[in-house]
């Protein structure tokens, strides 16, 4: 039997101090037998989830580093180079959500952040690493984008500009490099992550909210199947693909839409957004 490209082989997973960048380190690892190297910033959250791997531990390496920072990438590069690392799949999953606002209440500050951390990093790993992927002989890059860079979402300005961005980013990398590199986007809609971390108001924990998004196990298991297919355009969740196949039909509806539901929901989530006495 063939065996899947995907095993044995190194992945660079950005974003992998848990969450959705760890879960599908983990399924690589158990599934493919792959050696990951995760990029986090939380030390002690990293190393409490490596214990889940047990006697895979030794299949995950971490660096510690804010992927916001160019030169972080560089200094990476070089460590790797200088090691003799070779690295066949790099999966570009950093990023964070704002608080749901209207874009004049984002500051300059989170404005910035947003789109180094969820937009420029991409290009930067993607640039800085091409020389190690291109030696390899299944080079691939799987960006993690967003439902939210497929239909854009009322209150989340920055995440969904940062979002179509990498879709933008990837569809071209897919014709720029088509039969000599596997690249891929992965749009998912909402998954049980700490993706509403930021969110200060308790409505992050409303049972309503938490029913419609995917369980992170499922998700996963879609993904890495996905992956492991080649597939270039990854779109899961009822929410996701609902978004997806709605805007492409009517991109100016369906935003529109979006709006409607969400203000109808009167959740304190949206309480920068609208103002419930009939305005936005």
């Amino acid at each position: 039997m063939k065996k899947n490209w995907l095993q044995d082989k190194t992945v660079i997973i950005s974003g992998a101090s848990g969450g959705l960048g760890f879960n599908i380190a983990k399924k690589l690892i158990f599934d493919y037998n792959c050696n990951v190297i995760g990029i986090g910033r939380n030390k002690e959250k990293t190393y409490s989830n490596i214990e889940t791997l047990k006697d895979k531990k030794d299949k995950f390496t971490c660096y510690f580093f804010d992927v916001s920072v160019k030169e972080n990438w560089i200094n990476f590069y070089n460590d790797l180079t200088e090691k003799g690392v070779s690295v066949d799949a790099l999966i570009n999953n950093a990023g964070f959500m704002l608080p749901f606002k209207t874009f004049e209440k984002c500051t300059d500050e989170e404005i910035e952040e947003i789109i180094n951390t969820n937009f420029t990093s991409y290009v930067n790993s993607t640039k800085i690493l091409l020389p190690l992927l291109k030696k390899s002989t299944t080079p691939a890059i799987i960006n993690i984008s967003s439902s939210a860079g497929l239909c854009a979402v009322v209150g989340e300005s920055m995440y969904c500009a940062t979002k179509y961005a990498v879709r933008g980013f990837t569809e071209t990398l897919i014709e720029d490099y088509k039969k000599k590199i596997y690249v891929a986007g992965v749009y998912p809609g909402f998954i049980k992550t700490d993706i509403l971390n930021r969110m200060s108001v308790s409505d992050k924990n409303n049972k309503a909210i938490l029913k419609m998004m995917m369980p992170i196990d499922k998700a996963t298991k879609i993904i890495v199947k996905k992956i492991s297919k080649k597939k270039k355009r990854i779109v899961l969740g009822f929410d996701g693909k609902s978004m997806g196949f709605f805007a492409r039909l009517f991109p100016v509806f369906t935003p529109s839409v979006i709006t409607k539901v969400l203000k109808k929901s009167r959740l304190e989530l949206f309480s920068d957004v609208f103002d419930y006495d009939g305005k936005q």
